[in-house]
């Protein structure tokens, strides 16, 4: 068994040098954040979760039927009127044009990148930027924090999953989109920003002020917590994250132990890729793990298992922690172990990011993020908003406490059964 995990990690290494080449070497790359995957929006830029990466193809001719002189219209009155329109460059204004006709789809997960944005995409892509390191989005039309990354700014200052954004810096977020936020939230390290927040169970907005730092993406953590019980805890799903949780499983299976707990907690997703190989380190071969629902004439594409086998359910009790940062990515693969009966869910309910997004280079210099898709969970399933429900769920207490209540369920559930 080991050596067929080690021959895995082999074959990973290099399709990560090819997939790195292509990336950075043309046109795009195929994500799953936001959350790369996403879906959700990170501070520091988009990381949905299941997302994926393709060029621009099948380039059509002009609608003629649409009467574009309103446009111009506005165009040249902004020329003739609007105070300082010699300093707004015309390609500054045709990037918010484009920014304006990907909005119109009211769809908060597909954006348009222009070039300082899409530069930040790729800085993220790389693993390391500036900022205070949490993912945000829209929910319930409300600017939400999604999950602060594990050891960052936003999570030492206190910031919780489903807390609601009122004002950044003083400016209210009720009519700003998320890549706006995105750019007040950035920022050079050492430097304050200020975030008025709700938080569930309180009578009263407050400030957090959280100094920005470099951020550095973490992936992965395990540990052996005795009595036989085994602890991997993913916090994003990128490029590297399956082999990384392959050598995880690995030190798991020396260790002796037969219980297993996968934390997803916080876990905004990611590469699909990367959750596809995951799930297939624990079903068999041509289990359905994730179906990406197109809608139309495009027939549905279903991943599959592939059936890697480093894991024998029938040996392992195996559960998987979650909580309403748990989205994209870290939903398909607990909803796939979960519904094929191989895991147990425990935690609160999970954030319910349903959609798959296409990202695409549109020049050399922007970026094209749209959603293309929905994604159903092996019994066909839609979780958008609604989310995963957990097998046990934990209901937290809204008084900060130290102990970690899911955890400890966990180990109770291994304990007797229940």
């Amino acid at each position: 068994m080991l050596a067929i995990i080690n021959k895995y990690m082999k074959n990973k290494i290099k399709h990560i040098i090819l997939n790195k080449n292509f990336l950075f070497g043309v046109i795009s790359v195929v994500l799953l954040s936001g959350v790369f995957l996403g879906g959700m929006y990170f501070e520091y830029t988009h990381r949905p979760y299941s997302d994926r990466i393709s060029g621009i193809s099948n380039m059509q001719s002009p609608d003629n039927s649409v009467d574009m002189e309103p446009f111009w219209q506005v165009w040249n009155t902004i020329d003739q009127k609007f105070p300082g329109a010699k300093n707004i460059s015309s390609q500054d204004r045709m990037y918010g044009a484009i920014k304006g006709l990907v909005g119109s789809l009211g769809d908060p997960y597909s954006v348009y990148f222009p070039p300082q944005d899409s530069k930040d995409f790729s800085d993220t892509i790389n693993g390391s930027f500036e900022g205070i390191g949490m993912e945000i989005g829209i929910k319930d039309g409300a600017m939400n924090v999604i999950a602060p990354l594990k050891n960052t700014p936003a999570e030492k200052a206190g910031l919780k999953s489903g807390d609601i954004i009122l004002k950044i810096n003083a400016s209210s977020t009720s009519d700003m989109s998320v890549d706006q936020a995105v750019h007040i939230i950035r920022g050079p390290k050492g430097t304050p920003v200020t975030l008025n927040i709700y938080r569930a169970g309180e009578k009263q907005a407050r400030d957090i002020t959280v100094i920005r730092d470099v951020i550095e993406v973490p992936m992965i953590d395990s540990k052996d917590l005795g009595n036989g019980v085994f602890k991997i805890s993913l916090y994003t799903f990128g490029a590297d994250s399956d082999r990384q949780f392959a050598n995880a499983i690995n030190e798991f299976l020396k260790s002796g132990d037969t219980k297993l707990i996968i934390d997803l907690r916080g876990d905004p997703g990611g590469f699909l890729d990367s959750a596809i190989n995951i799930a297939s380190m624990f079903l068999p071969k041509g289990d359905v793990i994730v179906t990406e629902s197109f809608g139309g004439n495009q027939k549905d594409e279903i991943s599959r298992s592939k059936g890697y086998g480093f894991v024998d359910p029938s040996k392992v009790k195996i559960v998987i922690l979650v909580d309403g940062g748990s989205a994209s990515a870290s939903e398909i693969l607990s909803g796939a172990l979960q519904q094929h009966g191989v895991a147990k869910l425990i935690g609160e309910q999970t954030y319910g990011k349903g959609s798959v997004q296409d990202v695409t280079s549109v020049t050399n210099n922007t970026t094209l993020k749209l959603t293309i898709a929905k994604w159903l969970t092996p019994d066909g399933t839609w979780i958008s908003k609604k989310g995963l429900t957990p097998d046990i769920v934990v209901k937290l207490p809204d008084t900060v406490t130290t102990t970690d209540l899911v955890l400890n369920r966990a180990l109770q559930y291994f304990k007797d059964g229940k």
